[in-house]
């Protein structure tokens, strides 16, 4: 992989520099990058809300799916009971799960939307006045140091240019001296030349420098005023840093089903109704319900006892009566 000269990537640095012509919009535009940065922040929590809703719903299908095919299988006892407290515990964590969701969009993310439209005023024609008084403040401090600094490139050009021409006069004398066909009298008007060249370089060079030194005095206040309004929006910065570090851990603090105590009752009680199968006690009530255990009346040896008739009572013969009286009709 190729990499540039390091003179090149030098030079390349310094134009990207904060301290260049414009290159503070970075800075600026940070504020309208963290507005963004929060819509983006609430759109991905609210699909993970939509995770957390679906997984409490596809909880819910599964528990109620099987509690009928369970409550109706051939286990029994413990074991039946430790298979139902699964989709009982299901259940607890589908309401557990539906409550994460709620928080993360009516807590999180309404949260976050509140304190963002605290912090960011939209203008009328777009943008944000955050944003709008820092690039003010920036192109305010740094328009006598941006005229400077054109100045300066126009003095160093000049200064560039006279001594590309210093130098071609020179080489156009050495080149003279050392050729017997020119003539003495083109050899001196050549050397007139290169001290002209040379005394133009000379006064061009004391411009140049006035001028860098003019830029160099102004330097430090140039930096100063800059670096105030740095400070300011390194301070609003911080901020949003703070804030959305906290939301952060709000959202962490919601999603960590680890540190919940209700997770931890919902998987403890499992667990306990798991360690509470008993082979034991499940087969005893087997022998007991449907085994030897279970009552019966052994055979025995009964005597006939002769059935004994009961005397009618007087409505008891008028029916007897009337149905023979029927029956003969």
């Amino acid at each position: 992989m190729s990499t540039l000269p390091p003179e090149v990537a030098t030079e390349d640095a310094t134009k990207q520099s904060f301290w260049m012509p414009g290159n503070y919009q970075r800075t600026v535009k940070r504020t309208e990058d963290a507005f963004q940065a929060c819509n983006d922040i609430v759109v991905c929590f609210q699909e993970r809300a939509r995770v957390e809703r679906q997984y409490a719903q596809q909880l819910s299908e599964w528990s109620n799916k099987w509690k009928p095919l369970v409550d109706s299988s051939p286990l029994y006892g413990s074991l039946l009971q430790a298979w139902q407290c699964f989709l009982s515990s299901a259940d607890r964590l589908a309401a557990l799960h539906s409550s994460v969701c709620r928080s993360l969009v009516s807590e999180d993310g309404d949260r976050v939307r509140t304190w963002q439209k605290e912090t960011f005023h939209k203008k009328l024609f777009g943008g944000f006045k955050e944003s709008q008084d820092f690039g003010t403040g920036f192109a305010r401090a740094q328009k006598p140091w941006a005229k400077r600094l054109k100045k300066l490139d126009k003095a160093r050009s000049a200064f560039h240019k006279v001594q590309r021409k210093e130098q071609t006069a020179r080489d156009r004398e050495v080149h003279a001296k050392g050729n017997p066909d020119v003539a003495i009298e083109k050899q001196r008007k050549i050397q007139e030349e290169r001290e002209l060249a040379q005394q133009e370089t000379e006064k061009v060079r004391a411009r140049y420098e006035k001028v860098l030194e003019e830029v160099t005095r102004y330097a430090p206040r140039y930096m100063e005023e800059m670096e105030c309004i740095f400070d300011q929006s390194q301070e609003e910065e911080r901020k949003r840093i703070s804030f959305l570090k906290q939301a952060f851990l709000s959202v962490h603090r919601h999603l960590d089903v680890t540190n919940n105590e209700s997770v931890k009752a919902v998987y403890n009680e499992l667990h306990n109704t798991l360690m509470a199968i008993n082979e034991q006690t499940d087969l005893r009530w087997w022998k007991n319900t449907h085994g030897p255990g279970m009552p019966t009346d052994w055979p025995q040896f009964e005597e006939w006892t002769p059935e004994k008739k009961s005397k009618k009572g007087k409505k008891e013969k008028e029916v007897e009566s009337q149905q023979g009286t029927i029956e003969r009709r």
